[in-house]
């Protein structure tokens, strides 16, 4: 029986396609990838995204009903390909992207399954890359106007970057996440001049009216800021088979632990360790079980 996604408590928008590495293909894109671990953390979790009628969509289809995640937000587009993206491997570990132009999700609409499971939603999370066409961003604008905490994972990849857009869709955030490398192409984006962390966050924050804002460093941990306050956590040295997927499931780790009220160290090592626990396997939805998390976790921060 198909899983109902109207009353989920995560709704996640954006891109969903296959990831096409020099081993094969994996089923990702953020959205997708923040979904499967929000399932696997016992958090129901939807996906709001478009898919070709082709083969390829067929099949990312049946692995979402695999993976327990519902398919009823899944539009689907007889005109445009399911996304392929081209994926390299650098140095062993870092990842770069070619991202075809168009496809299916390029096309997805504010239809009212998807204004209904929005406005349903306690978190709603989005990216900016899936807005990089019209049609996409008018329908994710319009989803925005929901009372859930708008949770906003940035996503800068040339040459989708524009100004405009960016500052539309902070202005609707509760929640950043930036990695240092955005943080940085942001504040120069808004002329913002501070050098220090701590500065060019106050400097978007107090821009954009962001409550939350949280930075990823890969090995070095990541920041949070909240209310006025700065939590910190590193990461220990981990075997990295690869880093996709990594950020997006140190994010739903993140609103697992914010969604229960825990303190924010607590949220921030939780998600820190997630990041580094999806680093040590292969791809963005790796098959484990939560207890392997569990232990990886109570390993990395020891007392």
């Amino acid at each position: 029986m198909e899983k109902t996604a109207q009353h989920d408590r995560i709704i996640c928008f954006g891109e969903i396609l296959w990831d096409v590495l020099p081993t094969g293909a994996q089923p990702g894109g953020a959205p997708l990838n923040v979904a499967y671990h929000l399932n696997k953390l016992g958090v129901p979790a939807s996906l709001i995204s478009r898919v070709g009628t082709d083969n390829n969509g067929v099949k990312l289809e049946q692995l979402m009903n695999d993976w327990n995640i519902p398919i009823s937000l899944l539009q689907k587009d007889p005109a445009h390909d399911t996304s392929e993206v081209l994926t390299r491997m650098n140095n062993g570990n870092e990842v770069t992207y070619e991202i075809v132009f168009p496809v299916a999700w390029d096309f997805i609409s504010a239809t009212e399954a998807a204004k209904t499971a929005a406005g349903n939603a306690d978190y709603f999370v989005y990216g900016s890359l899936a807005s990089r066409n019209d049609i996409t961003r008018n329908a994710l604008l319009q989803l925005l106007n929901t009372g859930a905490t708008k949770v906003f994972d940035i996503n800068l990849r040339p040459p989708f970057m524009n100004r405009g857009l960016l500052e539309s869709l902070f202005l609707k955030a509760d929640i950043v996440k930036f990695n240092e490398v955005e943080l940085d192409v942001v504040q120069t984006m808004f002329r913002g001049t501070y050098t220090r962390e701590a500065g060019k966050v106050a400097f978007i924050s107090e821009r954009f009216g962001i409550p939350e804002i949280i930075v990823t460093k890969g090995e070095f941990g990541a920041a949070y800021y909240k209310a006025g306050k700065a939590y910190h956590a590193w990461s220990h040295e981990v075997k990295v088979s690869d880093t996709i997927g990594s950020g997006d499931s140190f994010l739903a780790a993140f609103l697992d632990s914010h969604a229960k009220g825990l303190d924010p160290q607590e949220t921030l090592l939780n998600a820190v360790a997630m990041g580094s626990f999806i680093a040590t396997q292969k791809g963005g939805c790796p098959h484990y079980d939560i207890s392997d998390y569990l232990n990886f976790r109570n390993q990395l921060f020891k007392p």
